[in-house]
């Protein structure tokens, strides 16, 4: 019964330690091949020979990467970008691609350093009421006429963070959570999955 047990325990512990290298290389494996894939045609078709078959999907994801970078230095003038403004106003046109796509963007947006600035910290609040605690975003802070200090939050939703509510609150009324913008960010998008173990509450609201 106890080899039973063993044998058990030892092979979830060994899928379960597999299983997040095997997912990632599959990842990988698959994004590479899907940039690959269309300079992979272009080399093939050029290039009709028998040759191997990592030839022209190297040289289809150095192109695909060429493409991409030729893309950014488009969008970044001023002539790429009015034409990346019309797609984008075509693509909104589009029931349900429309949604899927500025639901996309607005996430990669919030998630990429240039956006993440306007957040100045990740704290935690009572919200929807007391006794309950939610991770909040300070975008800035104000004081009023009796010279009391408040924090301006943004409570984002889960799992698009994008969408949300915006409060003023006391400064005693919020506890740091120790978080960097981005950990915040992807506890909220996760639901919670990828939060860490301990936290820094208590029914008290002191600090742990």
């Amino acid at each position: 019964m106890m080899l039973k047990n063993s044998t058990k325990y030892y092979l979830i512990t060994g899928l379960l330690s597999i299983l997040p290298i095997a997912i990632t290389g599959w990842l990988v494996i698959k994004l590479f091949r899907y940039f690959a894939n269309p300079g992979a045609k272009i080399v093939a078709i050029i290039f009709k020979e028998d040759i191997p078959k990592y030839i022209p999907e190297l040289a289809g994801f150095i192109l695909t990467v060429l493409f991409i970078y030729i893309v950014g230095v488009l969008v970044s003038n001023v002539l790429g970008n009015q034409i990346y403004g019309w797609l984008e106003k075509l693509l909104s046109r589009i029931p349900f691609i429309n949604t899927v796509y500025t639901t996309i963007k607005q996430i990669i947006s919030l998630l990429s350093n240039t956006n993440k600035t306007a957040f100045k910290k990740v704290v935690f609040i009572e919200y929807p009421r007391k006794g309950i605690w939610t991770l909040a975003m300070v975008t800035g802070e104000s004081m009023n006429d009796n010279d009391e200090s408040y924090y301006h939050i943004f409570v984002p939703t889960t799992p698009n963070p994008t969408s949300g509510y915006f409060l003023y609150i006391p400064k005693n009324e919020t506890l740091p959570s120790n978080l960097t913008i981005e950990a915040g960010l992807k506890i909220i998008i996760s639901g919670g999955m990828l939060a860490p173990n301990t936290n820094r509450l208590n029914r008290n609201k002191e600090i742990i």
